[in-house]
């Protein structure tokens, strides 16, 4: 355990031992919920990282899943006490947050506040928490229909607590983010809106705060098919990053070592065969610039 570790990192520390030791060892799940006498789903959720572990029930874990040297146990033991002071008072762990959140964004959430590094490539959207809440609105918007206004309400207020956590954060936390062009070109609640959000990435990149490169259509590579996702690194961690995704009706958290490091090596290829920042940067300029002509013709026939 290293001194000043938060509970995000402790805990999950923890659970990535157990995970690790567990299938080490050919050991499932559901052996360790039955010598455990837990239900199977109380293991899931552990290994998961939707709950921590008590410092009772991780010795006798420990031992059956082969973790016997004293100082990793006590280590892990330390690291199981800092988990279990996680941040019940921080904004996402709220009831009125929580009901409209799903278990995969609020752990992401988390990560982000701890995240030395952050990665993104979307086809669609700038990533959630470099959206303007005019821009996060038009998006929550498309769903009136199933989402009731109160509830709507929160839904845009988490939005704009999480992009405000992050960029209290850039200087310390390093951002690299590759948008295909159609995030430059969809017109999202209109010229206006649009316009806006590309001034925020065009200010952020031009001062350096934030690494920003486009695919752009003409770009002939099968590699620029892959779905959109996000990497978060986390600060004092060695256990490889974290990835969340999203397909419009499930999102989740990817913490598989593999995985997560194919994702990497996807992003590092689509990284080098996207435009150079400053190509991006002018690119931001010209359309924002063709944008404003476009309201100013607007305005002007009306």
């Amino acid at each position: 355990m290293a001194e000043g570790d938060s509970p995000t990192v402790a805990r999950r520390r923890v659970r990535l031992a157990i995970r690790e030791a567990r299938e080490a060892n050919n050991l499932t799940q559901l052996q360790v919920a039955e010598q455990m006498e837990w239900s199977l789903s109380k293991v899931i959720r552990i290994e998961s990282g939707e709950v921590s572990i008590s410092v009772n029930d991780l010795r006798p874990l420990l031992a059956f899943v082969g973790i016997k040297n004293r100082a990793e146990v006590n280590a892990l033991l330390a690291d199981a006490r800092i988990a279990r002071t996680r941040q019940r008072k921080a904004w996402y762990q709220r009831p009125e947050f929580r009901e409209h959140m799903s278990d995969a964004l609020r752990r992401l959430i988390e990560y982000e506040a701890e995240a030395s590094a952050f990665r993104s490539y979307s086809i669609y959207y700038p990533p959630g928490p470099f959206q303007i809440p005019a821009y996060a609105s038009a998006l929550t918007g498309a769903w009136t229909h199933e989402i009731a206004p109160a509830s709507l309400e929160t839904v845009v207020e988490a939005r704009r607590l999480r992009r405000e956590t992050i960029l209290g954060r850039l200087g310390s936390l390093h951002v690299a983010m590759v948008l295909d062009q159609s995030v430059f070109e969809r017109t999202i609640g209109g010229p206006v809106v649009l316009a806006e959000q590309l001034r925020e990435l065009h200010d952020l990149g031009n001062r350096g705060l934030i690494n920003i490169r486009m695919l752009p259509f003409d770009l002939d590579s099968p590699i620029a098919n892959n779905a959109s996702f996000d990497l978060i690194s986390i600060a004092g961690e060695s256990g490889g990053e974290v990835m969340y995704r999203e397909n419009g009706l499930t999102d989740e958290i990817v913490e598989d070592a593999a995985s997560t490091a194919r994702h990497r090596e996807r992003f590092e290829q689509l990284w080098h065969v996207a435009n150079e920042e400053v190509d991006t940067i002018g690119f931001i300029k010209g359309r924002i610039e063709y944008l404003e002509t476009k309201i100013t013709e607007r305005r002007s026939r009306t």
